[in-house]
């Protein structure tokens, strides 16, 4: 037996002693296959051999690098709007979406204006019946005539809700609910239990009443307390301030809102339009 340092391949002295050369000729084939090239005929007893030919061609070829592809969204297309992460509140709390409901029950402005008279007293005179709820906390720096009882606590949670829903407009509307709470609670401890409550009886029937006649005689539509009651009697104050910081004062919760909302209250006068006409026809 010899074993040769340059070719490092095994010399067979004699038949059947080391590794025969029908087995090395056919793991040379069997990896010449795995490998996709032809079998190596020049140096058979070489485990692996790959073509000089063949390896520069795999690598010659460029390697081209993927393209990162950025689209970029334009503000002023119509269909895909610019949203702002204030827009992106979804549910109880997305400004946009409610107030587009309440603006298609409103659209005519005379019933606007019945509802601006009208929706401040009818809380303020809730707030006065509250009052005589029995207290919850008390706190020793107050005034007695102020009761942290059912009253203020409700008070406390539509002023975080207007809060929640815009900052400018809402804390502004925040801070009238607790005026009306601190008023309402002065005028109910002057006024007294058996007096307090025919006064809210008288008031929030003239109220509801008045807010009856502008939709049915001037919108034409049902109130929106028929199919939503949270817009009614939560979120109805908040709305009304905002109608009158909108028309006169040209505010916005964020830039595009009006456009948003008005094309959204068009879309929902036009179904409800298209639907009564179904009925009739």
């Amino acid at each position: 037996m010899f074993l040769g340092r340059n070719d490092c391949v095994w010399l067979q002295v004699s038949r059947g002693m080391f590794m025969p050369r029908a087995v090395e000729r056919r793991k040379t084939a069997f990896s010449s296959r795995i490998l996709n090239q032809p079998s190596n005929t020049a140096y058979p007893y070489t485990w692996f051999h790959t073509s000089t030919t063949t390896t520069t061609t795999f690598f010659s070829q460029p390697i081209q690098p993927k393209k990162l592809i950025i689209t970029n969204f334009s503000s002023s297309d119509s269909h895909q709007p610019f949203i702002k992460n204030s827009e992106s509140k979804m549910g109880f709390l997305d400004l946009e979406k409610h107030f587009a409901f309440y603006g298609a029950y409103h659209s005519n402005p005379i019933n606007v204006g019945i509802h601006i008279l009208f929706v401040w007293p009818i809380l303020f005179t809730a707030q006065i019946i509250l009052y005589f709820t029995p207290s919850l906390l008390s706190l020793g720096f107050l005034p007695p005539v102020l009761v942290l009882n059912w009253g203020f606590f409700a008070t406390v949670f539509y002023a975080l809700f207007y809060m929640a829903l815009d900052t400018k407009a809402g804390s502004f509307t925040a801070f009238l609910t607790f005026f009306c709470w601190v008023a309402s609670s002065f005028v109910a401890n002057n006024l007294g239990y058996s007096l307090a409550w025919k006064v809210v009886l008288a008031a929030q029937l003239f109220c509801w009443t008045g807010q009856f006649i502008g939709h049915g005689v001037f919108e034409k539509r049902a109130p929106a307390l028929l199919d939503n009651l949270t817009q009614a009697f939560l979120m109805a104050p908040y709305f009304v301030v905002l109608e009158i910081l909108q028309s006169n004062f040209g505010y916005e919760p964020y830039p595009g809102f009006k456009s948003r909302v008005k094309a959204r209250i068009d879309s929902d006068i036009k179904q409800w339009h298209d639907k009564k006409q179904k009925k009739h026809s």
